[in-house]
């Protein structure tokens, strides 16, 4: 179970090993979908080609690992937890060329990057522990039995991962499913297969993961579906859109799978009269325009109390014309490109529409290329599409209220969120609205993009499905529950 010394110091990054192809069963082959380039964001240049699968080679890499499942399940604890040790040392020992790779695919600026590697060294030494946890419990029962309730893995699991930061939302569930014994099918994003699957297929390659127990293949829509129909994959942990998800969710409940879907949602942001103006106003810019809004987390709705109102007005506004956009590699901007043409399409309809409908365009709301300026809203009330919707944009959407009560009821108009924040110099105060919001994760004096990989990570509908992931969560996600009793002898019976 060792990782091969030859590996210990290969190239992770050299892109002829996956050229056009997938990984499967442990080696790099060619799929039958056929290839596509993967383009940089920010040049327009092509940074690779990655093979897309179809369902055919989709079903194939079932098959491979449903075979290799129960023999990386009997690994003995120990041995399971040190691939992932090992794993995140390779994480560790590439860290500056990884954190550029991932800036450069997903159109980041660089401390981007650099968080989501830092990111997957900490979800892999989370997932070493996982093997030497606790598997169960032991129950009470009549005299002469024992009654045990054990954790189990499904079998294997089938993951299908998104583009904004790829190889913490992929990873977020690759790790903990292979370290409690489950096989993982991944499914990357075509635009980011290299951040979403390849870095992971290399990684742990080199640290001595079996073949089979992981497989990654970029596909599209019909790779996706052989994957969530296939009844060899009893479970699917799914991250992006609502529509996509809800579809996942009728096909997984129609064969009776367990899901695990996030999918973002309107995420609200109070900001109380008695906050601190600047500070206040620092922190919604951060939710709403860090990776150019494409975040689940991101602050889509800043709601503001009237006696605040124009002061964080001016200052986001002060802000979005004064904030550099570009490559984000370069290391001068703050904000990079949107990932692709059809995503800053959407941004500009969902802006153009809600002004229309009545909003202000206070700043912004232009492009040069693939590069949205940071905008600001003002005048944004239910049933405009920046309040309904989530943009996935660097827009930041004010929202004036006057009340407590109305700033609760304004921040749970939703199908759901995943997180909420309050910013206000009485504590009490602002815990009392959290307390009342719906959404799975609330900061008080904070914005609402935080994850520390430890916290269970989910919320309410389209938040995800009132499920999580993450730190304690992982255990009930990825093993399912076994009772099982001893006997010394079988009981004699009536019949």
């Amino acid at each position: 179970m060792n990782a091969p010394d030859s590996m210990k110091s290969m190239n992770l990054l050299e892109p002829a090993v996956w050229q056009g192809r997938v990984y499967q069963d442990g080696q790099w082959s060619f799929p039958r979908g056929g290839t596509r380039d993967v383009m940089e964001p920010a040049t327009g240049g092509r940074l690779t080609i990655t093979g897309v699968a179809d369902a055919a080679d989709m079903r194939e890499a079932i098959s491979g690992a449903a075979a290799a499942q129960a023999a990386w399940a009997a690994v003995s604890p120990r041995e399971r937890a040190a691939v992932f040790h090992r794993a995140a040392a390779i994480l560790q020992q590439h860290f500056d060329e990884l954190a550029l790779a991932v800036t450069r695919e997903t159109g980041a600026i660089l401390p981007k990057g650099q968080h989501e590697v830092r990111e997957a060294i900490a979800l892999c030494q989370i997932a070493a522990g996982l093997p030497l946890a606790a598997q169960g419990q032991v129950l009470p029962s009549v005299p002469g039995r024992l009654s045990i309730a054990r954790r189990v893995p499904h079998g294997v699991v089938g993951v299908i991962s998104p583009f904004n930061f790829p190889l913490i939302l992929g990873l977020r569930s690759v790790a903990p499913a292979l370290a409690l014994g489950n096989a993982v099918v991944l499914k990357p994003d075509t635009r980011t297969p290299v951040s979403g699957g390849f870095l992971m297929a290399r990684v742990f390659e080199a640290a001595g993961l079996p073949p089979g127990a992981l497989q990654v293949l970029p596909g599209d829509a019909p790779a996706g579906e052989a994957l969530v129909c296939d009844p060899r994959v009893p479970m699917i942990a799914f991250t992006g859109s609502p529509g996509v998800g809800r579809r996942i969710g009728e096909l997984a409940g129609k064969h009776l799978k367990k899901v695990s879907l996030e999918l973002g949602g309107a995420n609200s942001l109070i900001i109380l009269d008695d906050a601190d103006a600047d500070l206040a106003a620092s922190n919604a810019a951060w939710g709403a325009w860090l990776h150019q809004g494409q975040i689940c987390m991101a602050s889509n709705r800043i709601l503001v109390h009237e006696a605040i109102f124009d002061a964080i007005k001016e200052r986001l506004v002060g802000k979005a014309t004064h904030l550099p956009v570009g490559d984000g590699a370069s290391g001068q901007v703050a904000l990079g490109p949107m990932i692709d043409a059809k995503q800053l399409q959407h941004v500009a309809d969902m802006v153009r529409d809600s002004v229309a409908a009545g909003a202000r365009l206070e700043a912004g709301g232009s492009h040069d290329g693939l590069f949205y300026k940071p905008t600001v809203l003002s005048n944004v009330k239910p049933g405009m599409r920046v309040f309904d919707e989530e943009s996935f944009g660097p827009v930041a959407n004010l929202i004036v209220f006057r009340t407590d009560d109305e700033a609760v009821e304004l921040a749970n108009n939703s199908q759901g969120g995943l997180a909420a924040a309050v910013i206000g110099k009485s504590v009490g105060r602002a815990m009392a609205i959290g307390q009342r919001l719906k959404a799975g994760m609330v900061h008080i004096n904070d914005q609402t993009v935080n994850d520390d990989c430890v916290n269970p990570f989910g919320g309410p509908g389209i938040g995800g499905n009132g499920g999580s992931v993450g730190g304690p969560a992982d255990m009930d996600q990825y093993t399912q529950w076994q009772w099982i009793t001893v006997k010394n002898t079988p009981p004699q019976f009536p019949f």
